[in-house]
């Protein structure tokens, strides 16, 4: 998201997202790709949080 570098597996991420209305959603993977933003390591640790 920030620096545009592809995530690799494994690789430790931080995700921005606002906490679901719905409960009981299976699909995690597919709904942290909707509503995530993925933000690498490296880049996470210059945002202030």
């Amino acid at each position: 998201m920030k620096c545009n570098n592809e995530i690799k597996g494994d690789e430790k991420v931080l995700v921005q997202m606002r906490y679901p209305k719905r409960k009981g959603f299976t699909e995690v993977k597919a709904y942290l790709n909707l509503e995530g933003k993925f933000i690498c390591e490296k880049c996470s640790t210059k945002i202030n949080i």
